[in-house]
């Protein structure tokens, strides 16, 4: 039995793969998601084998959920868009159903995952032991100077030297620090409690931006790069007052 999980904005592409889970054999519905946050829920408490994932959401699309998540279980892109389907394969993809989707290619992308799973169910076998590296000193850090924040099923560690932004989604945070956003499971408010207040300033009920990246600021928008950050209303006097005593006159 492949155990699967459902995520879909719309009730009734929902309702219409649930029938067609039940009427295959080998599928055990986990669940189902109106979200790809609710999805990062269900992910961390229940084992899943294989993902339906719609691809435009609000708030996280599935393709940003895939490259930001990273889930172990396997992914089968749902969608009314064929001109994903190179980004959804890019991401390895078990398949791509574009809507209106027929029952026999649900079936066809289902055995997919099937035939994609049925090794793990063999024997395996050891990988040769990796030969011994020099061990390497670590670069010793400032008290301040990191945070650890649990995404992807593991624990990680960021800089904070390396955070441009964080944007929150809900309960979730995602966090642009490098070359792709990382999505954890917390509240901006903990992170403006946490983070230097000397670096990181709220500029919005979504968004914490560090100083040190902001390139410009025009009107009530901060230009970091090619991402645009609004300033609130209610922030918008704090913000300027903080950028007035470092303005060189």
């Amino acid at each position: 039995m492949l155990r699967c999980l459902l995520v879909d904005d719309e009730p009734l592409a929902l309702r219409l793969l649930t029938n067609y889970v039940e009427r295959v054999p080998f599928l055990e519905l986990v669940g189902t998601c109106r979200s790809a946050l609710e999805a990062m829920a269900v992910l961390q408490k229940e084992r899943v084998d294989v993902l339906f994932l719609d691809i435009q959401m609000p708030d996280l699309t599935g393709v940003e959920f895939v490259r930001s998540m990273r889930p172990e279980a396997l992914v089968i892109f749902t969608t009314a868009y064929e001109a994903y389907a190179l980004e959804g394969y890019n991401l390895d993809a078990v398949d791509y159903l574009v809507k209106p989707i027929a029952f026999e290619r649900f079936v066809k992308a289902a055995q997919k995952a099937q035939d994609r799973l049925a090794p793990r169910g063999g024997a395996e076998v050891a990988p040769p032991a990796p030969t011994p590296a020099a061990p390497v000193a670590p670069t010793p850090h400032p008290a301040d100077d990191f945070i650890f924040v649990k995404a992807d099923y593991h624990t990680q560690r960021i800089n904070l030297r390396d955070i441009r932004y964080l944007e929150g989604l809900k309960d979730y945070i995602k966090i642009f620090a490098g070359a792709k956003p990382i999505l954890t499971l917390n509240s901006l408010k903990a992170f403006e409690d946490r983070l230097p207040s000397h670096d990181f300033v709220r500029v919005h009920r979504s968004y914490i931006v560090a100083l040190s990246w902001i390139d410009s600021i025009r009107k009530n928008r901060i230009y970091m790069g090619e991402a645009i950050i609004p300033i609130g209303d209610s922030y918008a006097d704090a913000f300027h007052k903080l950028i007035e005593e470092r303005n060189m006159h």
